[in-house]
């Protein structure tokens, strides 16, 4: 991909060279057609060449930062060890209980063919 682009922008850059020393160019066309001929459609075309890349740098990111909070989950999650001989005080009870939604189902699932669809009154 690289080779392509630069072998343009030479090519671009051989033509700003050629209408800038032209004895009917000048060193504004020359910039112009640089910019126009050469920056421009290869900085697009990097663009879209480079989003798959972009997509696996962001989707590698999302899975490593969802591992290490899976982790932490797991570790905050892990049950402490409690002496056989003592009662469990009800504040140690409540820092090790697990939150109510901690099933990962969905909130508001869909209970199947059991629940009637709603519908308008005719």
């Amino acid at each position: 991909m690289y080779l392509v682009i630069l072998t343009w922008l030479y090519v671009t850059l051989m033509m700003a060279v050629a209408e800038a020393t032209s004895s009917t160019g000048s060193l504004l066309g020359a910039f112009v057609t640089f910019v126009l001929y050469g920056l421009l459609p290869m900085g697009i075309v990097a663009y879209i060449l480079g989003t798959p890349g972009r997509k696996r740098a962001i989707k590698a990111r999302e899975q490593a930062q969802q591992a290490a909070h899976d982790a932490q989950q797991a570790a905050q999650q892990a049950p402490a060890p409690i002496a056989p001989e003592a009662e469990p005080s009800p504040q140690a009870a409540s820092a090790t209980s697990v939150a109510p939604d901690a099933g990962g189902h969905a909130a508001a699932a869909a209970e199947g063919r059991l629940v009637a669809p709603v519908r308008k009154e005719p």
